[in-house]
Protein backbone atom coordinates (compact mmCIF):
# COMPACT_ATOMS: atom_id res chain seq x y z
CA UNK A 1 0.00 0.00 0.00
CA UNK A 2 1.54 3.48 -1.14
CA UNK A 3 0.73 5.98 1.77
CA UNK A 4 -0.56 9.59 0.93
CA UNK A 5 -1.06 12.78 2.73
CA UNK A 6 -2.66 15.97 0.71
CA UNK A 7 -0.70 19.07 -0.15
CA UNK A 8 -1.77 21.90 -2.66
CA UNK A 9 0.27 24.74 -4.64
CA UNK A 10 -0.31 27.71 -6.24
CA UNK A 11 -1.81 27.49 -9.59
CA UNK A 12 -2.76 31.39 -10.98
CA UNK A 13 -4.55 32.52 -8.83
CA UNK A 14 -6.11 29.52 -6.67
CA UNK A 15 -4.87 26.60 -5.25
CA UNK A 16 -4.40 23.10 -6.63
CA UNK A 17 -4.84 19.87 -4.14
CA UNK A 18 -1.46 17.59 -4.68
CA UNK A 19 -1.10 14.12 -3.37
CA UNK A 20 2.16 13.82 -1.97
CA UNK A 21 3.14 10.01 -2.41
CA UNK A 22 6.34 7.95 -1.83
CA UNK A 23 7.27 4.63 -2.20
CA UNK A 24 10.85 2.95 -0.94
CA UNK A 25 12.54 -0.19 -3.06
CA UNK A 26 15.60 -2.26 -2.06
CA UNK A 27 18.41 -0.40 -4.49
CA UNK A 28 21.10 1.85 -4.20
CA UNK A 29 20.04 4.62 -1.74
CA UNK A 30 18.89 7.58 -3.25
CA UNK A 31 15.80 10.37 -2.87
CA UNK A 32 14.55 11.27 -5.86
CA UNK A 33 11.54 14.08 -5.98
CA UNK A 34 8.95 13.79 -9.26
CA UNK A 35 6.55 15.85 -10.26
CA UNK A 36 7.86 19.41 -11.80
CA UNK A 37 8.81 20.16 -8.42
CA UNK A 38 11.10 23.06 -7.96
CA UNK A 39 14.07 24.37 -6.88
CA UNK A 40 12.31 24.97 -3.51
CA UNK A 41 10.96 21.66 -2.83
CA UNK A 42 14.26 19.88 -4.30
CA UNK A 43 15.81 21.36 -1.79
CA UNK A 44 13.67 19.67 0.97
CA UNK A 45 15.91 16.93 0.53
CA UNK A 46 18.37 18.43 2.78
CA UNK A 47 16.30 19.50 5.37
CA UNK A 48 14.44 16.61 5.73
CA UNK A 49 17.63 14.73 5.83
CA UNK A 50 18.86 16.42 9.19
CA UNK A 51 15.30 17.18 10.24
CA UNK A 52 15.02 12.91 10.48
CA UNK A 53 18.56 12.47 11.96
CA UNK A 54 18.20 14.89 14.56
CA UNK A 55 14.87 13.54 15.67
CA UNK A 56 16.44 10.08 16.16
CA UNK A 57 14.83 8.98 13.10
CA UNK A 58 16.31 6.45 11.28
CA UNK A 59 16.75 7.47 7.55
CA UNK A 60 15.86 4.18 5.64
CA UNK A 61 19.08 3.17 3.28
CA UNK A 62 16.41 2.82 0.32
CA UNK A 63 15.61 4.10 -2.89
CA UNK A 64 12.92 6.55 -2.22
CA UNK A 65 10.68 8.08 -4.92
CA UNK A 66 8.21 10.88 -3.93
CA UNK A 67 5.54 11.79 -6.50
CA UNK A 68 3.68 14.86 -6.57
CA UNK A 69 0.23 14.17 -8.47
CA UNK A 70 -0.81 15.40 -10.74
CA UNK A 71 2.82 15.08 -12.39
CA UNK A 72 1.80 18.02 -14.88
CA UNK A 73 1.36 20.87 -12.90
CA UNK A 74 4.44 22.91 -11.42
CA UNK A 75 4.92 22.92 -8.32
CA UNK A 76 6.44 25.41 -5.48
CA UNK A 77 7.14 26.20 -2.06
CA UNK A 78 8.66 24.62 0.89
CA UNK A 79 5.80 23.97 3.18
CA UNK A 80 5.55 20.66 1.25
CA UNK A 81 8.56 19.43 3.60
CA UNK A 82 6.31 18.32 5.97
CA UNK A 83 4.01 15.36 4.28
CA UNK A 84 7.27 14.09 2.78
CA UNK A 85 8.99 13.54 5.60
CA UNK A 86 5.84 12.13 7.44
CA UNK A 87 5.59 9.88 4.68
CA UNK A 88 9.09 8.71 5.13
CA UNK A 89 9.03 8.38 8.99
CA UNK A 90 5.69 5.71 8.50
CA UNK A 91 7.21 3.73 5.67
CA UNK A 92 6.05 0.47 7.48
CA UNK A 93 2.17 2.36 9.14
CA UNK A 94 -0.96 2.36 7.88
CA UNK A 95 -3.03 5.26 8.39
CA UNK A 96 -6.15 6.84 6.90
CA UNK A 97 -4.86 9.68 3.99
CA UNK A 98 -7.23 10.58 2.79
CA UNK A 99 -8.57 12.90 6.00
CA UNK A 100 -4.92 14.57 6.33
CA UNK A 101 -3.36 17.83 4.55
CA UNK A 102 0.03 18.97 5.92
CA UNK A 103 1.77 22.24 5.20
CA UNK A 104 4.87 22.97 6.75
CA UNK A 105 8.48 24.14 6.02
CA UNK A 106 11.33 21.99 8.16
CA UNK A 107 14.02 23.31 10.34
CA UNK A 108 17.13 21.52 10.38
CA UNK A 109 16.55 20.65 13.96
CA UNK A 110 12.87 19.75 12.76
CA UNK A 111 10.85 22.02 14.12
CA UNK A 112 7.82 23.37 12.15
CA UNK A 113 8.25 26.70 10.74
CA UNK A 114 5.32 28.85 9.47
CA UNK A 115 5.29 29.98 5.44
CA UNK A 116 3.44 32.99 4.32
CA UNK A 117 2.42 30.90 1.46
CA UNK A 118 0.11 28.29 3.23
CA UNK A 119 -2.47 30.64 4.31
CA UNK A 120 -4.09 31.29 0.89
CA UNK A 121 -3.87 27.92 -0.14
CA UNK A 122 -5.92 26.73 3.40
CA UNK A 123 -8.15 29.29 1.71
CA UNK A 124 -9.07 27.33 -0.79
CA UNK A 125 -8.91 24.33 1.06
CA UNK A 126 -11.74 25.23 3.07
CA UNK A 127 -13.66 25.61 -0.17
CA UNK A 128 -12.25 22.52 -2.20
CA UNK A 129 -12.47 20.16 1.32
CA UNK A 130 -14.63 21.29 4.02
CA UNK A 131 -13.87 18.68 7.30
CA UNK A 132 -10.53 18.10 5.80
CA UNK A 133 -7.97 17.40 9.27
CA UNK A 134 -4.90 20.26 8.36
CA UNK A 135 -1.61 19.81 9.74
CA UNK A 136 -0.22 23.29 10.08
CA UNK A 137 2.89 24.98 11.78
CA UNK A 138 1.87 25.92 15.45
CA UNK A 139 3.23 29.89 15.13
CA UNK A 140 0.48 30.25 12.40
CA UNK A 141 -2.07 29.35 14.39
CA UNK A 142 -3.42 33.14 15.10
CA UNK A 143 -4.38 33.37 11.22
CA UNK A 144 -4.96 29.98 10.86
CA UNK A 145 -8.05 29.95 13.42
CA UNK A 146 -10.32 32.12 12.54
CA UNK A 147 -10.67 29.85 8.70
CA UNK A 148 -13.84 27.60 8.99
CA UNK A 149 -14.60 24.08 8.02
CA UNK A 150 -11.54 22.92 8.56
CA UNK A 151 -10.11 20.73 11.45
CA UNK A 152 -6.95 22.20 12.23
CA UNK A 153 -3.89 20.29 14.43
CA UNK A 154 -1.08 23.01 15.20
CA UNK A 155 1.96 21.03 15.17
CA UNK A 156 5.61 23.00 16.58
CA UNK A 157 7.93 19.85 15.40
CA UNK A 158 7.83 16.68 13.87
CA UNK A 159 6.85 14.83 16.74
CA UNK A 160 3.75 15.89 17.44
CA UNK A 161 2.86 15.69 13.86
CA UNK A 162 3.26 12.32 14.08
CA UNK A 163 0.89 11.83 16.98
CA UNK A 164 -1.91 13.14 15.65
CA UNK A 165 -1.49 11.27 12.28
CA UNK A 166 -1.14 8.17 14.47
CA UNK A 167 -4.76 8.88 16.70
CA UNK A 168 -7.48 6.65 15.01
CA UNK A 169 -9.96 9.99 15.73
CA UNK A 170 -7.97 12.89 16.53
CA UNK A 171 -9.51 15.85 18.26
CA UNK A 172 -9.17 19.33 16.57
CA UNK A 173 -7.89 22.41 18.44
CA UNK A 174 -9.98 24.56 16.76
CA UNK A 175 -13.07 23.93 14.23
CA UNK A 176 -14.92 27.66 13.45
CA UNK A 177 -18.02 26.43 11.97
CA UNK A 178 -19.75 29.78 12.13
CA UNK A 179 -17.86 33.08 11.82
CA UNK A 180 -18.97 35.45 14.18
CA UNK A 181 -20.49 38.13 12.88
CA UNK A 182 -24.03 39.31 12.29
CA UNK A 183 -25.57 37.44 10.13
CA UNK A 184 -29.07 36.23 8.71
CA UNK A 185 -29.94 33.39 6.68
CA UNK A 186 -31.78 33.18 3.27
CA UNK A 187 -32.56 29.63 1.15
CA UNK A 188 -30.23 28.29 3.73
CA UNK A 189 -27.36 30.58 3.17
CA UNK A 190 -25.54 32.60 5.70
CA UNK A 191 -24.78 36.08 4.86
CA UNK A 192 -23.03 38.36 6.66
CA UNK A 193 -22.45 41.95 7.12
CA UNK A 194 -20.87 44.96 9.07
CA UNK A 195 -23.54 46.56 11.21
CA UNK A 196 -20.50 49.42 12.88
CA UNK A 197 -20.58 53.22 10.69
CA UNK A 198 -17.16 54.64 11.12
CA UNK A 199 -18.21 57.19 8.76
CA UNK A 200 -21.83 57.92 8.24
CA UNK A 201 -24.72 59.29 5.63
CA UNK A 202 -25.52 61.94 8.05
CA UNK A 203 -22.41 63.55 7.96
CA UNK A 204 -23.46 64.79 4.43
CA UNK A 205 -25.21 67.74 4.32
CA UNK A 206 -27.94 67.69 1.50
CA UNK A 207 -27.40 66.35 -1.81
CA UNK A 208 -30.45 63.80 -1.60
CA UNK A 209 -30.08 63.26 -5.29
CA UNK A 210 -26.52 61.99 -4.88
CA UNK A 211 -27.56 59.84 -1.89
CA UNK A 212 -30.64 58.21 -3.35
CA UNK A 213 -28.60 57.11 -6.46
CA UNK A 214 -25.50 55.89 -4.18
CA UNK A 215 -28.44 53.85 -2.76
CA UNK A 216 -29.29 52.36 -5.94
CA UNK A 217 -25.48 51.96 -6.70
CA UNK A 218 -25.15 49.87 -3.42
CA UNK A 219 -28.42 47.93 -3.91
CA UNK A 220 -27.47 46.66 -7.16
CA UNK A 221 -23.95 47.10 -7.57
CA UNK A 222 -24.21 49.74 -10.46
CA UNK A 223 -21.60 52.10 -11.30
CA UNK A 224 -21.57 55.44 -10.09
CA UNK A 225 -20.04 58.78 -11.57
CA UNK A 226 -20.54 62.23 -9.34
CA UNK A 227 -20.05 65.02 -10.94
CA UNK A 228 -19.88 68.09 -9.37
CA UNK A 229 -17.86 71.17 -8.07
CA UNK A 230 -14.59 70.71 -5.09
CA UNK A 231 -16.24 70.14 -1.61
CA UNK A 232 -19.79 69.09 -2.63
CA UNK A 233 -19.35 65.99 -1.11
CA UNK A 234 -18.32 63.71 -3.82
CA UNK A 235 -15.51 61.88 -2.00
CA UNK A 236 -17.87 62.37 1.14
CA UNK A 237 -20.41 59.67 -0.07
CA UNK A 238 -18.06 57.35 -2.13
CA UNK A 239 -16.16 56.58 1.35
CA UNK A 240 -19.34 56.05 2.80
CA UNK A 241 -21.16 53.21 0.72
CA UNK A 242 -18.71 50.27 1.91
CA UNK A 243 -20.48 50.57 5.11
CA UNK A 244 -24.27 49.80 3.23
CA UNK A 245 -23.14 47.13 0.90
CA UNK A 246 -25.01 44.11 0.56
CA UNK A 247 -24.12 41.19 2.78
CA UNK A 248 -21.24 38.30 1.88
CA UNK A 249 -21.35 34.93 1.99
CA UNK A 250 -18.32 32.82 3.04
CA UNK A 251 -17.19 32.53 -0.27
CA UNK A 252 -17.10 35.74 -1.13
CA UNK A 253 -15.16 36.50 2.26
CA UNK A 254 -12.43 33.90 1.61
CA UNK A 255 -12.23 35.27 -2.36
CA UNK A 256 -11.47 38.74 -0.97
CA UNK A 257 -9.20 38.01 1.80
CA UNK A 258 -7.38 35.43 -0.47
CA UNK A 259 -7.25 38.28 -3.60
CA UNK A 260 -5.90 40.24 -0.50
CA UNK A 261 -3.17 37.78 0.35
CA UNK A 262 -1.71 37.09 -2.97
CA UNK A 263 -1.82 41.36 -3.57
CA UNK A 264 1.03 40.89 -0.35
CA UNK A 265 -1.88 43.21 1.87
CA UNK A 266 -2.63 41.42 5.63
CA UNK A 267 -6.18 40.36 5.26
CA UNK A 268 -8.24 39.44 8.02
CA UNK A 269 -12.30 37.61 7.52
CA UNK A 270 -14.71 40.79 7.67
CA UNK A 271 -17.80 41.16 6.15
CA UNK A 272 -16.95 44.68 5.46
CA UNK A 273 -16.32 44.81 1.46
CA UNK A 274 -13.00 46.24 0.02
CA UNK A 275 -12.69 49.86 -1.00
CA UNK A 276 -9.82 50.38 -3.46
CA UNK A 277 -8.88 54.33 -4.14
CA UNK A 278 -5.64 54.24 -6.28
CA UNK A 279 -4.35 57.63 -7.00
CA UNK A 280 -4.52 58.82 -10.50
CA UNK A 281 -0.68 58.90 -10.82
CA UNK A 282 -0.63 54.85 -10.73
CA UNK A 283 0.71 53.00 -13.53
CA UNK A 284 -1.25 51.02 -15.78
CA UNK A 285 0.54 47.50 -14.04
CA UNK A 286 -0.21 48.58 -10.74
CA UNK A 287 -4.11 49.12 -11.92
CA UNK A 288 -4.22 45.66 -13.63
CA UNK A 289 -1.75 43.59 -11.99
CA UNK A 290 0.71 41.38 -13.57
CA UNK A 291 1.38 37.62 -13.64
CA UNK A 292 4.22 35.68 -13.62
CA UNK A 293 4.73 31.86 -14.17
CA UNK A 294 4.72 31.11 -10.30
CA UNK A 295 3.60 34.19 -8.44
CA UNK A 296 0.69 36.79 -9.79
CA UNK A 297 0.52 39.85 -8.61
CA UNK A 298 -3.38 41.30 -8.33
CA UNK A 299 -3.83 44.93 -9.12
CA UNK A 300 -6.53 47.68 -8.13
CA UNK A 301 -8.95 46.08 -10.17
CA UNK A 302 -8.26 42.66 -9.18
CA UNK A 303 -8.22 43.58 -5.09
CA UNK A 304 -11.39 45.45 -5.80
CA UNK A 305 -13.25 42.39 -6.11
CA UNK A 306 -16.38 41.84 -4.31
CA UNK A 307 -16.27 45.51 -2.98
CA UNK A 308 -15.28 49.03 -4.85
CA UNK A 309 -13.23 50.77 -6.91
CA UNK A 310 -12.87 54.12 -6.52
CA UNK A 311 -11.15 56.32 -8.92
CA UNK A 312 -10.92 60.67 -7.61
CA UNK A 313 -10.30 62.99 -9.97
CA UNK A 314 -11.73 60.54 -13.22
CA UNK A 315 -10.31 62.73 -16.07
CA UNK A 316 -6.54 62.64 -14.69
CA UNK A 317 -6.67 59.21 -15.06
CA UNK A 318 -4.16 57.82 -17.95
CA UNK A 319 -6.70 57.66 -20.84
CA UNK A 320 -4.94 53.68 -21.93
CA UNK A 321 -5.90 53.46 -17.83
CA UNK A 322 -9.71 54.26 -18.08
CA UNK A 323 -9.70 52.20 -21.57
CA UNK A 324 -8.93 49.04 -19.87
CA UNK A 325 -11.47 49.64 -17.47
CA UNK A 326 -14.10 48.96 -20.55
CA UNK A 327 -13.70 44.52 -20.06
CA UNK A 328 -13.47 44.15 -16.47
CA UNK A 329 -16.83 46.49 -16.15
CA UNK A 330 -18.91 44.62 -18.97
CA UNK A 331 -17.44 41.02 -18.33
CA UNK A 332 -16.76 41.43 -14.47
CA UNK A 333 -13.46 39.73 -15.57
CA UNK A 334 -9.94 40.67 -16.30
CA UNK A 335 -7.61 38.51 -18.34
CA UNK A 336 -3.89 39.20 -17.89
CA UNK A 337 -2.04 37.81 -20.46
CA UNK A 338 2.27 37.65 -20.96
CA UNK A 339 4.71 35.29 -22.48
CA UNK A 340 4.55 32.57 -20.12
CA UNK A 341 1.60 32.81 -18.61
CA UNK A 342 -2.41 34.15 -18.46
CA UNK A 343 -3.89 34.56 -15.50
CA UNK A 344 -7.75 35.24 -15.10
CA UNK A 345 -9.12 37.39 -11.86
CA UNK A 346 -12.35 38.19 -10.96
CA UNK A 347 -14.01 42.22 -11.26
CA UNK A 348 -17.19 41.62 -9.62
CA UNK A 349 -17.01 44.71 -8.14
CA UNK A 350 -18.81 48.52 -7.81
CA UNK A 351 -17.07 51.58 -10.03
CA UNK A 352 -17.03 55.07 -8.37
CA UNK A 353 -15.64 58.06 -10.32
CA UNK A 354 -15.89 61.33 -9.05
CA UNK A 355 -15.13 64.02 -11.28
CA UNK A 356 -15.17 67.95 -11.50
CA UNK A 357 -17.28 69.53 -14.08
CA UNK A 358 -14.43 71.53 -16.15
CA UNK A 359 -10.72 71.73 -15.09
CA UNK A 360 -11.01 74.75 -12.74
CA UNK A 361 -13.61 73.14 -11.14
CA UNK A 362 -15.90 75.89 -11.20
CA UNK A 363 -18.25 75.70 -14.01
CA UNK A 364 -21.28 74.21 -12.19
CA UNK A 365 -20.72 77.11 -9.06
CA UNK A 366 -23.38 79.36 -8.33
CA UNK A 367 -20.55 81.45 -6.33
CA UNK A 368 -17.49 81.57 -8.26
CA UNK A 369 -16.47 82.06 -12.31
CA UNK A 370 -15.15 79.46 -14.43
CA UNK A 371 -11.95 80.19 -15.84
CA UNK A 372 -11.65 77.42 -18.54
CA UNK A 373 -12.35 78.27 -22.56
CA UNK A 374 -14.40 76.22 -23.90
CA UNK A 375 -11.70 74.45 -25.66
CA UNK A 376 -10.29 73.06 -22.21
CA UNK A 377 -13.29 71.64 -20.94
CA UNK A 378 -13.92 69.89 -24.53
CA UNK A 379 -10.46 68.04 -23.84
CA UNK A 380 -10.93 67.81 -20.11
CA UNK A 381 -14.36 65.82 -20.74
CA UNK A 382 -13.63 64.27 -24.01
CA UNK A 383 -10.79 61.71 -21.96
CA UNK A 384 -13.61 60.28 -21.32
CA UNK A 385 -14.70 58.05 -24.47
CA UNK A 386 -18.37 57.06 -25.30
CA UNK A 387 -17.42 53.26 -24.84
CA UNK A 388 -16.74 53.81 -20.66
CA UNK A 389 -19.22 55.70 -20.29
CA UNK A 390 -21.92 53.51 -22.15
CA UNK A 391 -20.65 51.10 -18.80
CA UNK A 392 -21.46 53.59 -16.35
CA UNK A 393 -25.34 53.07 -15.12
CA UNK A 394 -25.90 56.29 -12.87
CA UNK A 395 -24.54 59.70 -13.90
CA UNK A 396 -25.33 62.53 -11.38
CA UNK A 397 -24.58 66.02 -11.53
CA UNK A 398 -23.81 67.33 -7.85
CA UNK A 399 -24.80 71.33 -7.02
CA UNK A 400 -23.20 73.43 -3.82
CA UNK A 401 -24.23 72.38 -0.80
CA UNK A 402 -26.47 75.62 1.08
CA UNK A 403 -25.54 76.58 4.30
CA UNK A 404 -29.28 75.63 6.10
CA UNK A 405 -28.55 72.08 4.51
CA UNK A 406 -29.78 69.26 6.65
CA UNK A 407 -28.97 65.62 6.66
CA UNK A 408 -31.93 63.62 5.47
CA UNK A 409 -30.79 59.51 5.83
CA UNK A 410 -28.54 57.94 8.14
CA UNK A 411 -26.15 54.55 7.15
CA UNK A 412 -28.27 52.57 9.22
CA UNK A 413 -31.45 53.48 7.25
CA UNK A 414 -29.61 52.82 3.96
CA UNK A 415 -28.01 49.60 4.87
CA UNK A 416 -31.51 48.62 6.02
CA UNK A 417 -32.95 49.60 2.52
CA UNK A 418 -30.04 48.15 0.76
CA UNK A 419 -31.07 44.55 2.63
CA UNK A 420 -34.45 44.80 2.10
CA UNK A 421 -33.76 45.13 -1.84
CA UNK A 422 -31.03 42.47 -1.43
CA UNK A 423 -33.45 40.19 -0.20
CA UNK A 424 -36.12 40.33 -2.83
CA UNK A 425 -33.14 39.85 -5.19
CA UNK A 426 -32.07 36.72 -3.56
CA UNK A 427 -35.19 35.20 -2.88
CA UNK A 428 -36.55 36.06 -6.72
CA UNK A 429 -33.38 32.95 -7.45
CA UNK A 430 -30.82 35.68 -8.69
CA UNK A 431 -27.42 34.54 -8.32
CA UNK A 432 -25.84 37.91 -9.08
CA UNK A 433 -27.18 41.68 -7.81
CA UNK A 434 -29.03 43.46 -10.80
CA UNK A 435 -26.13 44.80 -11.96
CA UNK A 436 -24.58 42.00 -12.79
CA UNK A 437 -27.08 40.20 -14.25
CA UNK A 438 -26.18 38.89 -18.03
CA UNK A 439 -28.67 39.48 -21.16
CA UNK A 440 -30.83 36.11 -20.05
CA UNK A 441 -31.00 36.85 -16.84
CA UNK A 442 -32.56 40.61 -17.79
CA UNK A 443 -34.66 39.22 -19.92
CA UNK A 444 -35.79 36.69 -16.75
CA UNK A 445 -35.89 39.28 -14.47
CA UNK A 446 -36.31 42.28 -15.64
CA UNK A 447 -39.56 41.86 -17.65
CA UNK A 448 -41.41 45.29 -18.37
CA UNK A 449 -45.59 45.20 -19.23
CA UNK A 450 -46.84 47.06 -22.39
CA UNK A 451 -47.08 50.08 -20.99
CA UNK A 452 -43.46 50.66 -19.55
CA UNK A 453 -42.31 48.64 -22.89
CA UNK A 454 -44.10 51.35 -24.54
CA UNK A 455 -42.14 53.77 -22.26
CA UNK A 456 -38.76 52.53 -22.92
CA UNK A 457 -39.16 52.57 -26.77
CA UNK A 458 -40.00 55.86 -26.63
CA UNK A 459 -36.48 56.81 -24.73
CA UNK A 460 -34.86 54.93 -27.17
CA UNK A 461 -36.20 56.86 -30.31
CA UNK A 462 -35.33 59.89 -28.40
CA UNK A 463 -32.05 59.79 -26.90
CA UNK A 464 -30.94 56.60 -30.12
CA UNK A 465 -29.57 54.17 -26.55
CA UNK A 466 -27.23 51.72 -27.12
CA UNK A 467 -28.04 48.01 -26.68
CA UNK A 468 -25.72 48.06 -23.19
CA UNK A 469 -28.01 51.57 -22.14
CA UNK A 470 -31.33 49.91 -22.82
CA UNK A 471 -30.17 46.53 -20.55
CA UNK A 472 -28.61 49.18 -18.03
CA UNK A 473 -31.43 51.00 -17.73
CA UNK A 474 -33.77 48.00 -17.16
CA UNK A 475 -31.65 46.70 -14.34
CA UNK A 476 -31.71 50.25 -12.72
CA UNK A 477 -35.01 49.92 -13.13
CA UNK A 478 -35.38 46.71 -11.25
CA UNK A 479 -33.55 47.76 -8.16
CA UNK A 480 -35.31 50.86 -7.87
CA UNK A 481 -38.57 48.43 -7.60
CA UNK A 482 -36.92 46.03 -5.50
CA UNK A 483 -35.93 49.34 -2.92
CA UNK A 484 -39.28 50.06 -2.73
CA UNK A 485 -40.86 46.48 -2.56
CA UNK A 486 -42.41 46.38 -6.24
CA UNK A 487 -42.83 42.53 -7.42
CA UNK A 488 -42.74 44.42 -10.78
CA UNK A 489 -41.05 47.16 -12.72
CA UNK A 490 -43.61 49.99 -13.22
CA UNK A 491 -43.20 53.26 -14.87
CA UNK A 492 -42.29 55.24 -11.86
CA UNK A 493 -39.46 53.58 -11.78
CA UNK A 494 -38.25 53.19 -15.43
CA UNK A 495 -38.78 57.32 -15.30
CA UNK A 496 -36.34 57.57 -12.41
CA UNK A 497 -33.88 54.93 -14.06
CA UNK A 498 -33.78 57.10 -17.40
CA UNK A 499 -33.47 60.47 -15.01
CA UNK A 500 -29.59 59.32 -13.82
CA UNK A 501 -28.19 58.29 -17.85
CA UNK A 502 -25.75 60.94 -19.06
CA UNK A 503 -27.74 61.84 -22.58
Amino acid sequence: MVNKIFCATRSGTSAKIVEVEVTFARALPAFIISGLANNSIQEAKQRIHSALQNNNFTFPPLKIVVNLSPSDLPKSGSHFDLPIALLIVLQKENFTPQKWFAFGELGLDGKIRHNDNIYPLLLDIALLCPQANVIVPKGGKKLFSPIPNLNFFYADDINEALEFIKQESPTPETYAEELKFPSFKINDETYYYHNEFELDFSEVKGQDIAKRAALIAASGFHNLILEGSPGCGKSMIAKRLKYILPPLTLKEMIETVKIQTLGNHSAFYTPLRSFRNPHQSASKSSILGSATQNEPKPGEIALAHNGILFFDELPLFKKEILESLREPLENNQLVVSRVQSKIEYDTSFLFIGAQNPCPCGNLLSLTKTCRCQDKEIKTYKNKLSEPFMDRIDLFVQMSETKENSKSSISSKQMQEEVFKAFKMQILRGQTHLNGKLNEKEIDRFCVLDEDTRNLLDQAINRFSLSERSIHKIKKISRTIADLEGSDHIEKPHLLEALSYRRI
